[in-house]
């Protein structure tokens, strides 16, 4: 063949363009190909979640001929949607993934059923990252604090994540940034007796995304005490507006997104004008909405480049040591 003309790394660095399953399928071309697949430079980042018909057998498969200690990233898909269930993630195959993968970073799992899992305990020491989108988890599944150094949590249409799970988290004692997005369970109050200064609490975020159709309750009730040191905050959905009020509270914050959510110029500028130590402020995909007979005479004309100039003006004149960058967003003008 001409490809064994080429030195090993040029063959690596061909290899690396492959997925995962046609990786598996090189390595049965001879004894060459099988040891240069079985390089660890092409496990660093494995991406099994579009392996359609994956099973627990193919997972054993993988972690015992190829997986190793260049692991760092891995990405699953479950069978929670397939008609075929039955057990995916086992004890047994964590522990092994413990043993085999000492360097593994992050984690994320989609349509994951967990619920047979008792802990996260059994999760890789090495973990830094979790993210857990529209799997399902047991009652006890975050109660205790992980071996693993877990400093970033996603969780994403979890719908069985409630009060109580969250409440567990306030004892992981690396926690500091936690994102949560379409959590039907969790309750305002859930969120706000995990704001400090309450006697257990996520004191140690530093950056906190929410977006869930009940936003403005949460966030009004939530951070309407302040936040000390919390210092990024994302906030998405269709109620943004009625709780963005409350961020004027977070004196420590220093950046700030908004996204996918209606917003009024007013309603930004009054909520800008007391957080002095901001300096980020990011709106995607916002729409802005303003009354026709709001419109100063003199106003600048929006553009697609630009689409609200004033805003813009006002927002430089408050905080003139912010950055603020608008991606994706539009002007409506109301002409009732």
């Amino acid at each position: 063949m001409v490809l064994d003309c080429f030195p090993e790394n040029v063959l690596i660095d061909i290899l690396s363009y492959l997925n995962v399953r046609e990786l598996v399928r090189n390595s049965r071309v001879c004894r060459r190909w099988k040891q240069l697949v079985k390089d660890q430079r092409l496990w660093r980042a494995v991406d099994l979640s579009t392996w359609k018909g994956l099973t627990s057998r193919v997972l054993w498969v993988l972690l015992r001929q190829y997986l190793g200690h260049g692991l760092r990233c891995l990405r699953l898909r479950g069978l929670l949607l397939s008609a075929r269930r039955g057990a995916f993630l086992t004890e047994s195959w964590l522990q092994a993934l413990r043993s085999k993968c000492p360097r593994l970073r992050r984690l994320c799992l989609q349509y994951t059923d967990l619920r047979r899992l008792r802990s996260c305990r059994l999760l890789p020491p090495s973990l830094q990252v979790l993210e857990l989108r529209s799997c399902e988890v047991s009652p006890g599944f975050f109660s205790q604090d992980p071996e693993a150094a877990v400093e970033t949590l996603v969780l994403d249409s979890v719908p069985s994540f409630c009060d109580q799970h969250l409440r567990s988290l306030c004892t992981w004692q690396q926690l500091s940034h936690l994102e949560l997005r379409d959590l039907s369970r969790v309750s305002a109050g859930g969120l706000r007796r995990c704001v400090p200064p309450a006697a257990q609490t996520l004191g140690r975020l530093t950056h906190l995304e929410l977006e869930t159709r009940r936003l403005a309750q949460m966030v009004a009730l939530g951070l309407g005490k302040g936040w000390p040191g919390l210092e990024r905050l994302s906030l998405g959905g269709n109620e943004v507006s009625p709780g963005l009020l409350s961020v004027s509270r977070l004196q420590d914050l220093r950046w700030l997104r908004l996204r996918a959510c209606r917003l009024s110029q007013k309603t930004v500028i009054r909520c800008c004008r007391s957080l002095t130590q901001l300096r980020t402020l990011e709106f995607m995909e916002v729409e802005f909405v303003e009354d026709e007979e709001e419109r100063r005479p003199d106003a600048v004309q929006s553009s697609e480049d630009d689409p609200v100039p004033e805003l813009r003006r006002s927002l430089r004149s408050l905080l003139p040591e912010c950055s603020v960058c608008f991606s994706s967003c539009r002007l409506t003008v109301n002409r009732d």
